[in-house]
């Protein structure tokens, strides 16, 4: 998304978001038109501008889809460590990595597979992900790729390992703790992975529109973490995509989130709608999950806005979970405290 166009989005959505369109606008116009904030218009990095609080990188790469829905891995492997490097401030990978990770953590990588292999988090941006964990000296058996069933894991394209060579893969299926947690409005049996196997998540979500909650991207995507996700639906999915999201299972555990926006549902999700998605071929890195999904909302919004569909809010499905998220303590929702860094 371009200044312009973010600029656009921001004057509809200004209002819910409770930000002073004022200040983004100059926030913006420093970088000179086309930039982002703290970035130049050939990428480089500067020092954030005053009131920043956090940064969200973009990673853009045309080459890195392929056709049948596969991944170009050599275009993958660059946006990743490109993302991390701009993300941490490291000049090497291995660094970079290291900066998030230590060798003794279980690493668990929650992917979202439900919608089948066109619109799964794609098996060649774990692949990638798996490679700069090992830069940080995990072992494979230390790291685990995840989601809520194996069946769907098995649909999406991932090869199933529960104790072979190479990284884990499998679902929670009904591996579920026999007690439920309570965390604000949620009330439910944790994932194992989660509650006491994995120390240290990533969260690789799909850049997708959802029917009742607006997007589903990553605060949403830890509903495959709970038991009874179907309970939590109601009011557009709010408070209870915030109020999971504060458990210190998810909470204390997310080092990292990477949204899978290699292609874009931007209309008629979370299922696959072939008529409403489209390649996107982007990458969206972020340390802190509330400044990544707002970020993520507003390329989805635009997407809408350019091909004339109405606003996420006009469409009865406001995704006021983020702002939500954002109340609880659990990052940046302002646009005017996050430096955006497109590469």
């Amino acid at each position: 998304m371009n200044r312009r166009s973010f600029l656009q989005w921001m004057a509809t959505w200004g209002a819910f978001l409770g930000s002073d369109l004022a200040v983004f606008s100059r926030v913006w116009g420093q970088a000179g038109s086309g930039a982002a904030a703290g970035q130049s218009s050939s990428g480089s990095v500067k020092p954030a501008a005053a009131g920043k609080t956090c940064r969200v990188v973009t990673v853009r790469n045309s080459a890195v889809l392929l056709g049948d829905n596969r991944v170009n891995s050599h275009a993958a492997d660059q946006m990743v460590t490109e993302g991390m490097l701009r993300l941490t401030g490291e000049s090497g990978a291995d660094a970079a990595w290291k900066k998030l990770f230590s060798t003794g953590d279980v690493v668990g990588i929650k992917v979202n597979a439900m919608g089948g292999m066109p619109s799964a988090t794609h098996t060649g941006v774990v692949d990638a992900i798996i490679a700069g964990l090992k830069k940080a000296g995990i072992r494979d058996e230390n790291i685990i790729v995840w989601d809520r069933l194996t069946d769907e894991l098995q649909k999406a394209g991932y090869v199933i390992n529960r104790s072979g060579p190479g990284a884990r893969c499998f679902g929670t299926d009904r591996d579920y703790d026999p007690y439920p947690e309570t965390a604000g409005s949620i009330g439910s049996c944790f994932s194992a992975l989660v509650s006491s196997r994995c120390t240290a998540l990533i969260n690789v979500p799909v850049l997708k529109d959802h029917d009742l909650s607006g997007v589903s991207l990553g605060l949403k995507n830890f509903y495959g973490a709970i038991h009874n996700p179907n309970k939590y639906h109601d009011h557009n999915c709010d408070p209870y995509i915030a109020d999971l999201n504060t458990h210190p299972y998810l909470k204390d555990r997310l080092r990292l989130t990477i949204c899978d926006g290699l292609s874009m549902q931007y209309n008629g999700g979370p299922a696959f709608k072939p008529q409403w998605n489209e390649p996107f071929s982007t990458l969206i890195f972020g340390i802190d999950p509330v400044a990544v999904d707002r970020v993520g909302c507003g390329l989805i919004e635009e997407h809408r806005r350019e091909r004339g569909l109405p606003s996420l809010r006009d469409a009865g499905r406001n995704p006021v979970h983020i702002a939500t998220a954002a109340q609880r303590g659990l990052g940046v929702d302002d646009p005017a405290r996050i430096e955006v860094v497109s590469i």
